[in-house]
């Protein structure tokens, strides 16, 4: 059985796939590689992830599949998946080889312990295009480091601070048990992976490393600002399905503090950044859409609803008139700050 298994979900990608596989064959035979064509048809992509398997037939996997977005990329990843732990990298990102080879002897330790280890978070760094310094992301003053921690271990959650895709390595099996099927043609899935499997996770460590290289700056790429407000739907389709299994597992989601304290500030900073997207755009359209994210929201839970509205990002995203959007404007900036729109 491989460690891990690592799924890269590929939609036309022929100009930088190469770079994302070439810093991932340092696994060697620990590692499982899944390039998963997205139905692919205006470039390389295919031949490229085909020519790898080839090449590196007991570490590369092709698979080839119609296009189904980047959830449904991620879902024939996991699907394909035989190693222990499961990563997802997009095929514009690599990671670090040093740092790489700390994850993979980590992940060998902790394969021999008594304890299961459920997630594996790293640093990751913002490969911002233009930017000489780095934005590293890092959880030293919130996570224990080097060593196994439960929720209950975990510091405070300040805004900003949150386990992005980028960030973790679940345990394969965890993912499968707690059904996770992300939705078809839809953008900005990666905030339901990072969020429905959490209370499934019992044991974690933070190795503190900088692992991930996420690069922005590619032109038509998911973090643009005007990309995001052509998508909103597709932004706002993710915000109510987190809002759904938020509102029906809140009971067991409950019973652990820090747990419930980081899933409620997540799905706040989630809906602020849709509601500052629909106030950015302004139109009567969706400014309508912002008024029945909110109402969705005091449909699923009354409580819920008032105590984010009641909080500073849902009071902001709700003042009325010229002032009201200068504090949502200000707010935007905080979130550009979090998720590196460009």
């Amino acid at each position: 059985m491989k460690l891990l298994s690592i799924a890269i979900p590929c939609y036309n990608s022929e100009n930088y796939m190469r770079k994302c596989i070439e810093s991932l064959l340092p696994g060697g035979e620990d590692v499982e590689i899944i390039v998963v064509d997205d139905g692919s048809a205006k470039d390389r992509t295919a031949q490229i992830a085909d020519e790898y398997a080839a090449k590196y037939p007991t570490i590369v996997k092709a698979v080839h599949q119609e296009n189904g977005g980047h959830g449904a990329a991620v879902n024939t990843g996991l699907e394909n998946a035989s190693g222990l732990y499961f990563k997802v990298v997009d095929s514009d990102d690599w990671v670090k080889e040093e740092a790489y080879m700390q994850v993979l002897e980590t992940l060998r330790e902790q394969t021999g312990t008594d304890r299961v280890l459920d997630m594996l978070i790293c640093n990751f760094v913002y490969e911002k295009e233009g930017e000489k310094r780095k934005k590293v992301m890092n959880y030293r003053h919130i996570l224990p480091v080097n060593q196994f921690f439960t929720w209950e271990d975990c510091r405070h959650f300040t805004k900003g601070h949150y386990i992005l895709m980028h960030s973790v390595i679940f345990r394969t099996k965890l993912l499968k048990e707690c059904g996770l099927k992300l939705p078809r043609h839809t953008f900005y899935v990666d905030n339901l992976y990072v969020f429905e499997p959490l209370p499934y996770v019992k044991n974690m460590y933070y190795l503190d490393v900088n692992f991930y290289r996420y690069y922005i700056g590619r032109e038509g790429q998911s973090v643009n600002e005007s990309i995001m407000i052509s998508r909103i739907d597709q932004q706002i389709c993710v915000n109510k399905l987190m809002i759904d299994y938020f509102t029906e597992h809140a009971r067991e989601i409950s019973l652990q503090k820090r747990l419930y304290q980081y899933m409620y500030n997540y799905l706040e900073i989630i809906t602020t950044v849709s509601s500052v997207l629909l106030l950015r755009s302004g139109t009567p359209e969706h400014l309508a859409m912002k008024k029945e994210l909110w109402e969705y929201l005091k449909s699923k839970d009354k409580k819920l609803f008032g105590s984010m509205r009641r909080g500073i990002m849902g009071a902001t995203m709700n003042l009325p008139g010229r002032g009201g959007r200068k504090l949502a404007v200000d707010a935007y900036h905080i979130c550009q700050k979090i998720f590196k729109f460009n």
